[in-house]
């Protein structure tokens, strides 16, 4: 089978790379070969992971639709559902996730920056969920996503309209993290933020990004409740007592090497 993704560690940090020119449309054959991706990659102990594309200007325009155009809605629906649970892999993975988006992320593109942990955009990024133009919705998150990200009207404005936004827009919206200024790539300074983060400590990560999902999505006093939860269990957690050890002891810690 064509090689449309690849994967590798470097530094500590895992990479997803995209590579099915022209425009990393969600096909089958690269849904599953992310699916190999992310098998390979979590049985690395990794804290950190970065998606990126190899395709000039194209993080990833979304669905395919040549082969949508005849599919019945069960055919449809089966697909959908193995987009998904590629995405929400990304969501609940056992390391932080990255997207580093040069050039457009559309429609299921977006979607997948969505449910990464973070997205940093490079100058010429364009994001947008174009579904509404079809006549149909996005379907991998889209909706809930961004619901949950923006303001009800912001949030509506890019459904309803379909429009795509650049960079500098999508940062201040929210819809993404970071953005580099030119000259630079998110690629790039997507891979120095996760090299920052790489020797840290996974499981506080999975706890900081369990605790702001919680406090976005639930009551105050349900997330204060988990809050506390968790710093009792990080506190005795090898992580937590090799940090209060090496601050004590005046040195660096040495997160992940105990028990």
């Amino acid at each position: 089978m064509e090689s449309l993704v690849e994967h590798r560690v470097e530094a500590g940090v895992g990479i997803i790379t995209l590579n099915a020119p022209p425009v990393n449309a969600l096909s089958e054959a690269l849904v599953s070969q992310v699916g190999d991706a992310q098998d390979a990659l979590e049985g690395e102990g990794l804290a950190v992971v970065v998606i990126t594309s190899s395709v000039d200007g194209m993080f990833m325009a979304g669905a395919d639709l040549k082969p949508l155009g005849e599919a019945s809605v069960e055919s449809f629906a089966a697909y959908l559902d193995r987009v998904r649970v590629m995405i929400e892999r990304f969501a609940g993975a056992p390391y932080l996730t990255i997207a580093a988006i040069d050039g457009h992320a559309l429609g299921g593109g977006l979607e997948l920056a969505l449910g990464c942990s973070m997205r940093v955009a490079g100058p010429a990024a364009r994001l947008g969920v174009p579904e509404i133009k079809l006549g149909v919705i996005p379907g991998a998150g889209g909706t809930q996503r961004l619901a949950r990200l923006l303001p009800r009207g912001k949030a509506l404005d890019l459904l309803l309209t379909g429009r795509s936004v650049k960079a500098e827009e999508a940062l201040a919206l929210g819809i993404v993290d970071r953005v580099v200024a030119d000259g630079e790539t998110g690629a790039e300074a997507a891979l120095e933020l996760a090299r920052s983060l790489a020797r840290g400590p996974r499981e506080a990560y999975q706890s900081l990004v369990g605790l702001v999902d919680a406090a976005r999505d639930g009551d105050f006093a349900a997330g204060m409740a988990l809050e506390r939860a968790e710093l009792h269990r990080l506190f005795e957690s090898p992580d937590g007592r090799e940090g209060i050890a090496a601050f004590l002891a005046k040195r660096a810690p040495e997160f992940g090497t105990q028990g």
